[in-house]
This record gives structure tokens, C-alpha cells and sequence, in this order.
């Protein structure tokens, strides 16, 4: 069997990293891009030992499907298809099932294949880890390989710490040492490997997940969005009565619920209007869930609805519509839903994708790194003024494409190295706290400062500090006002009772121009890297306005004539953004 050229790419990948270097690596490819195929062609040429470990015994099934197209059959070691067998030369296993028969696996193996490596916790008591440790035990020098479609998790990053494009990963939390190959979803489809999608938001109703707050470091709570849904059951109503028209004309449809008790009435609204339709969640046992899969693959279910367990693992390629009625903070998770229906079947040349959450993503969107910060947010591209990286950041456009506003804190660019040294972060940061000791940059939300070591003041401690002090004031921004006073700019801040606060800057000489770009243009940028405009007068800064943020907070100093600015914040998240939690004693 031939590969395709990318998966042969991918292969030729993995041999010429681990021909120089024994680090753990990582390969991503899109749902549907063959990743079995490659992990069995790399297990074919391989000359020891190779185990394959997925969490699912629907993968390991289908993984070793692959190898045996490939090469001689491995055995199959999972609990889940009733078989414990290690003989063969290469052994796919369900991670479970290896890790509590840790003594079956003390051979010698040369390679470890983790299929959906995303899953990999660094917890020394995981699965995984303990898997891990126990085969390095007879071999050093093993090779460990992850693939997966998703290379980030919510709250810990990239599984990765650098990538081969040259920017950095997560330097704590990684699993992997380094991305070795990635494959992006649009070359895919534009050579027909995959069905084209065709992604619409809500058509008849939609629901309004606006207000969720993300917990931090995950995705929406389900408290939280169980008493949005309570309050919508009409859109519940409208949304599967619009599919069930659909439906006459679709294969297959995959609906992902955001509860389980939203999944329980749609289930219930579908069997109102005779809808053959079946429903997954975690909790279903076993036995019933393979049943129901069997079903809905032989096309005897038309809708199959799920509660966040049909997002890897599952392959049916007649699904020619993905129903999307549940929030995500994960542009990776979305992207793991649709990808349930982008594979390719006859009489199938797309896939209708309906987002009735609103959650904004495009198909094609990079994986950023971070959460979204806003709704409107997209990846937007921003150059290092040190290294010309082209970083990819959370941002804010115009309608003319052009960059508003970005959430970068540092450059992700990776410094050229020698070959014996470890990659070096580039040391840029679009955002900074500076240490009062040594003048160093730190990330804005850093406690240490990495130059000098030196405790950084927290600013809720400083400003209670302060605030205890006589004729201080905390100056809450509720809006930002630039006009220009015969050629002198003027920035007023209102507070919420709207009393203002006034900055004057003179542009007659470059010495006053130098002190404008210090106090006001760079700190207020909304675009902090991006080179600004030579502004020459206050009406050009004026006609610029929506390009600069207002602090949150201004602290100032009552003196005899006025008060004085002491330090602003913008990036202040702490018990002071509340009026409520401050009072300005002796003032």
C-alpha cells in the first residue's frame, strides 16, 4: 500500500529526528489524515520493538487494522476486545490495560507510539508516566512518539516545548520535547481527502452563552451553563425541529449536547417528532454504547447524541452534519467536533456544520496557545522587533483585516542554536512588569523577578500600602478622552461618576516628542511591538484615538497645585478593580 506524500513526509520526519536525538517527539495531523497509517508504516520499518497506546479500544482495533495492511499482524493487548497478547514484534495496546500489567511489558522496546498523545498527564501517578518509567527501565534509549490532531490542552498549553517551525512551546507543562512535523487542515480538503465543510452559525435560533465566565485554566462550567440552558428550552425547541427537516437529506447526524441533561431533551424532542435517535454519554455502559455505535454506523440511527465522548476515537465517514450546541473555550476541541464529520464516503462531498453556540471559531484557525481572551477575539500574525518572528497572538481586527488591538506578553520565537544546546526564547516581551531593583522585564503576572530574584511588590499589597497614606487617590478609567489644545495633546480620563483627571503633552521639540512616546504612546498601545506612527502633531494622535487603551486603574497623589500621576494599570485583574474594595483614607 502506498502512502500519501504527506504521511510519508510525516514518516521521514520521525526517522531523521530520532536518528539524531533520543528527545520525545510529537507529530500533528488533522481527524482523517491517516494518522494510523503513519504510526504502522513507522512500526514496519522499525528494527526492535515497537508498542502502540491509545485510550480506546476503538483505536487500538483500528491502529491495528493499519499495521497489518502494513506488515505482519501485532497483537492486541486490551481488556476492552477481550485479548492480552504481547508476542508480536509490534503490540497495540489500550494505555489501561498495559499500565495494570505493568509485568507483561518488560521487554526490551525500541519504540512507543501514544496515539491521541494529547491525553499524556505529567503526573508521575498517571497511566502514562507509569508506563513510561517502566519500559525506560530495559531500555534507555527508547524512542517515544505522540500523534494527535490537537497539540493543546486548556490550562497547561502546548504539549510541546519547542516546535520545529522555530517557536517555543510550553516550557512547564510540556509532555514532549519537541513538534517535529505538522500538517494543516486546508491542503486536505483542496486535494479531496477530506469533505469540505460547510460552516454556518445558527440558521432559525441559537443560543447566547455570552455571559459564561471560563474557570481557570478549563472550559465552561456545566453548573454555569446548565442555568443558561434552563432559561432557552424555546431555542432547544426551534434548533431540533430545524434539524429534523435537515435530516431528510443527510446520512448521518452527530449532535454534541452541552449537559447531560440538555442532551436528555434533545434525545426527548427527537423521539416527539419520530426521529430514530440514540444518545452517549459517559455514563452509558459499555455494552449498550457499542451497540448503539454499531446502529449509527449501519446507518439504522439518523441522529446519535453525545455528551463530549464522540470528539476522538470515533470514526462513522457517512456523518454529513455536525450539530454544535454546546460553548467551548478550546479552539482544539471544536476543531476535534467537526473533524467527527470531515471524512470522506461515498455519495458524501461535504459535511453541514451548524455552530448554535455562537462560538465564533473558523475551521481553519491556528491553535493560539492560550484561551480566547473576548468573543471577537481571532489570531491575528505579530512580528518580534527583536528576532522578525512572526508570531501568532489573541487580536482584534477592522474590518480591513488591519490589527486593533493583540493579547501578546511575549515573543514565541526560538533563538538560532547550536545543535548541542537547548533552544533559547527569544526575550522580547509586547508586555512587561518591570522590576523597581534592577529595571528588568518579568511577564505581567510574574511574583519574582528572573534577572535579580527579587520579590515583586503584588500590586493589591502596594496599593493598600498606599491608599493607607494621606491624599492618595485611586482613579477608576471608565473612559479616555484625546483632543488636541491648540497643538498640545490632551488626554482626559473620566472616572464612573465622571470626574476627570487631565495629562498634557507638548510636540514642539523632539525631546517632548521622545517624553509623548514614553508616557503615552507605548504604554497605552493596544498594539505593544507593532512600530506606531511618526506622529508629528496632537491631531494626528487625536485621529488615531481607537488605537490606544486606557489604563484601569491611575494612582495619584494629591499635591498643592493638583494631583500628581504615580503609576497606572492596565493589566490589573485584583480585588481593586471594585470600587467597593477600596476607600481613599485621609484624603
Amino acid at each position: 500500500m502506498q502512502l500519501r506524500d504527506y504521511q510519508q513526509q510525516a514518516v521521514n520526519a520521525a526517522i531523521a529526528h530520532f536518528k539524531q536525538t533520543n528527545q520525545s517527539a510529537v507529530m500533528v495531523l488533522p481527524t482523517g489524515a491517516g494518522k494510523s497509517l503513519v504510526l504502522a508504516e513507522l512500526a514496519r520499518i522499525a528494527k526492535g520493538r515497537v508498542l502502540i497506546l491509545t485510550h480506546v479500544k476503538e483505536l487500538v482495533a483500528q491502529n491495528a487494522e493499519k499495521v497489518e495492511l502494513l506488515t505482519s499482524a501485532g497483537s492486541i493487548f486490551a481488556a476492552g476486545l477481550k485479548q492480552k497478547d504481547n508476542s508480536a514484534k509490534t503490540v497495540i495496546a489500550s494505555v489501561q490495560s498495559a499500565a495494570r500489567n505493568l509485568t507483561q511489558f518488560s521487554a526490551s522496546y525500541s519504540m512507543l507510539i501514544i496515539d491521541e498523545c494529547h491525553r499524556v498527564s505529567l503526573s508521575e501517578g498517571s497511566q502514562y508516566q507509569l508506563l513510561f518509567n517502566h519500559i525506560r527501565q530495559h531500555n534507555p534509549g527508547l524512542k517515544i512518539l505522540g500523534l494527535t490532531a490537537t497539540p493543546y490542552r486548556l490550562g497547561t498549553g502546548w504539549i510541546y516545548k519547542s516546535h520545529y517551525h522555530g517557536r517555543v512551546g510550553s516550557t512547564e507543562h510540556a509532555t514532549f520535547d519537541r513538534c517535529i512535523f505538522e500538517l494543516p487542515l486546508r491542503p486536505l480538503i483542496s486535494k479531496g481527502y477530506l469533505a469540505k465543510p460547510v460552516l454556518l452559525d445558527g440558521l432559525t435560533a441559537q443560543y447566547d452563552f455570552s455571559s459564561l465566565q471560563m474557570q481557570s485554566g478549563m472550559d465552561y462550567s456545566e453548573q454555569q451553563i446548565d442555568s443558561l440552558i434552563g432559561k432557552m428550552g424555546r431555542a432547544t425547541k426551534l434548533i431540533v425541529s430545524q434539524l429534523c427537516q435537515l435530516a431528510d437529506s443527510k446520512q448521518g447526524i452527530i449532535i454534541f449536547a452541552a449537559t447531560v441533561r440538555h442532551a436528555n431533551e434533545i434525545l426527548g424532542l427527537l423521539n416527539a417528532q419520530g426521529q430514530h435517535a440514540a444518545l452517549i454519554t459517559a455514563t452509558t455502559p459499555n455494552t449498550e454504547r457499542d451497540q448503539l455505535l454499531v446502529a449509527f454506523k449501519a446507518k439504522q440511527l439518523k441522529f446519535l447524541v453525545n455528551v463530549a465522548v464522540l470528539t476522538t476515537g470515533f470514526d462513522a465517514p457517512h456523518v454529513d452534519l455536525i450539530a454544535i450546541l454546546r460553548p467551548t473555550a478550546s479552539v482544539s476541541l471544536f476543531q476535534q467536533m467537526v473533524g467527527r464529520g470531515l471524512r470522506s464516503a461515498p455519495d458524501k462531498k461535504q459535511c453541514l456544520i451548524i455552530d448554535y453556540a455562537a462560538n465564533g471559531y473558523d475551521l481553519f484557525y491556528p491553535e493560539v496557545g492560550s484561551p480566547r481572551p473576548a468573543s471577537k477575539a481571532v489570531p491575528v500574525q505579530v512580528p518580534c522587533p527583536d528576532c522578525q518572528f512572526a508570531n501568532v497572538f489573541w487580536g482584534l481586527v477592522d474590518n480591513d483585516g488591519d490589527i486593533i488591538e493583540h493579547y501578546g506578553r511575549r515573543c514565541q520565537g526560538l533563538l538560532e542554536h547550536s545543535a548541542n544546546s537547548a533552544p533559547k526564547q527569544c526575550s522580547y516581551r509586547f508586555r512587561a512588569r518591570i522590576c523597581p531593583d534592577c529595571g528588568g522585564e518579568n511577564d505581567i503576572a510574574a511574583r519574582v523577578c528572573q534577572h535579580c530574584q527579587s520579590q515583586l511588590i503584588d500590586p493589591d499589597k502596594r496599593l493598600k500600602e498606599v491608599l493607607n497614606k494621606q491624599h492618595h487617590h485611586l482613579f477608576r478609567c471608565q473612559q479616555m478622552q484625546l483632543s488636541d489644545q491648540q497643538g498640545v495633546l490632551q488626554v482626559q480620563y473620566l472616572d464612573i461618576d465622571g470626574n476627570p483627571f487631565y495629562r498634557h503633552f507638548k510636540m514642539d521639540t523632539d525631546a517632548q516628542r521622545r517624553a509623548l512616546y514614553a508616557l503615552f504612546v507605548h504604554p497605552h498601545s493596544r498594539t505593544p511591538g507593532l512600530k506606531p506612527k511618526n506622529y508629528r502633531t496632537a491631531s494626528e494622535l487625536v485621529a488615531d484615538q481607537d488605537k490606544f487603551r486606557m489604563p484601569q486603574l491611575i494612582l495619584l497623589k494629591k499635591q498643592a497645585k493638583g494631583w500628581q500621576q504615580l503609576d497606572s494599570f492596565f493589566d490589573y485583574s485584583g480585588r481593586y478593580h471594585n470600587q467597593l474594595n477600596y476607600s481613599d483614607e485621609g484624603e
